[in-house]
């Protein structure tokens, strides 16, 4: 198909290393310091309801889920759930960087807000703007396939919010792992440190692949229009 061809591969093939050069990143950075035992002895699960009952969230839940990394705060059901890795092991940057996502939730945070406000357009925008840039170079409709570049555009919007969520929510780890004596020393400190700025390069190389995939359509329908 004409979408995938030299130029597509131009544009996407550094997004597609980079994000794979950073799974490897934090898979690594995972692997050295999720096994090494902080002095207070706890797992990430016991570390995340200490923080629960410090952080004054006693309308959090913890559950157990399926998978590796696949660690998340649901908002609306007010649960944090770890994956066995997370919650067995003295992994607990990850567990503290979830609930920093609860005590964004209990602060009404608005970047949160605003990223919580953009996953129906953004889930919609995907596929139809997709379906829409696809329409318009098939039948010549230049506007029709410009509106699909902006509607296509939310994904890019959406990996860009998610950066100072994502940002915070770590700091709020930081603090709270500090606060509540769970670390301790400088060498705890930069395990926890290396742990969540490996995650943040996740949502880097996120925004840099969608930012070049949208790159890549805005030029194929400038390039219609040069044409035309």
């Amino acid at each position: 198909m004409f979408f995938y061809n030299s130029e597509y591969l131009c544009f996407m093939v550094p997004a597609f290393l980079l994000v794979m050069l950073t799974q490897l990143y934090v898979n690594s950075t995972y692997g050295k310091w999720g096994r090494v035992a902080v002095r207070s002895g706890l797992t990430g699960a016991q570390a995340a309801q200490r923080l629960i009952s410090s952080g004054g969230l006693m309308g959090v839940r913890l559950e157990r889920i399926g998978g590796q990394l696949t660690d998340h705060y649901d908002p609306r059901q007010k649960i944090l759930r770890l994956s066995q890795t997370v919650a067995d092991t003295p992994s607990v940057a990850v567990a503290a960087h979830e609930l920093g996502h609860a005590m964004q939730d209990a602060d009404d945070y608005l970047p949160l807000r605003f990223r919580a406000a953009l996953v129906p357009a953004v889930s919609i925008g995907s596929w139809l703007g997709w379906i829409m840039i696809f329409a318009g170079l098939i039948l010549g409709m230049t506007n029709l396939a410009w509106l699909g570049v902006v509607i296509f555009s939310g994904g890019a919007v959406f990996a860009l919010a998610m950066l100072p969520v994502e940002l915070n929510a770590s700091s709020r780890a930081k603090q709270l792992l500090a606060d509540t004596g769970i670390i301790a020393g400088e060498q705890e400190q930069a395990g926890v440190n290396s742990v969540l700025n490996a995650a943040a390069l996740t949502y880097v190389a996120g925004l840099a692949a969608a930012l070049m995939q949208l790159l890549y359509f805005a030029s194929m329908v400038g390039g219609m229009r040069s044409r035309d």
